[in-house]
């Protein structure tokens, strides 16, 4: 693949993933949230690929848009979607949040603007075999941990459906 092409794929990953984050910004729909998030899940295995880090595209695919998000959507369907909240164009939150989304990419864009010209120093080639075994020996308990904590979510999130005592029906 030419230069030209690994950039302009790289771009239109790049900005695919953008585009995702930002319906995620204003969809007010649980549905249609995940569903956007499943396409910047996407997009980021996409410029994975394009960087030729093909494992982390790969684990990028199965774990996080073949498991987390089916889990996800599994959560997000024992939800009420008979709630109003959820068809209001809006959420109170939306100020709060690109205000906060303002400033991250302010200082996202200090960081890069400070950051040393020049490619990063190369550290060999990217195997699979020693990565799987370094992660499985040495980074199981993260892991698990990571597992844990989506199931406190989980369990949270049913928490407050069940506590809010909303009959729809």
């Amino acid at each position: 693949m030419s230069a030209a092409t690994e950039t302009i794929l790289l771009w239109f990953f790049a900005g695919a993933a953008a585009l995702g984050a930002v319906v995620m910004l204003f969809a007010r729909h649980p549905m249609r949230v995940a569903l956007s998030l499943v396409g910047v899940m996407l997009a980021l295995a996409g410029v994975f690929a394009v960087q030729g880090a093909h494992a982390i595209a790969v684990f990028q695919v199965l774990i996080y848009v073949g498991a987390v998000m089916v889990f996800m959507v599994f959560v997000i369907m024992l939800l009420d979607l008979r709630d109003p909240s959820f068809t209001r164009r809006a959420s109170r939150l939306l100020v709060p949040g690109v205000a906060v989304a303002t400033l991250f990419l302010a200082a996202l864009l200090a960081l890069v603007s400070t950051a040393p010209a020049g490619a990063p120093a190369d550290t060999g080639t990217f195997a699979l075999e020693p990565f799987s075994a370094a992660f499985l020996e040495e980074h199981w308990l993260e892991f698990e941990l990571s597992s844990v904590l989506l199931l406190v979510a989980v369990l949270a999130v049913l928490a407050v459906v069940k506590g809010s005592g909303r009959d729809h029906g």
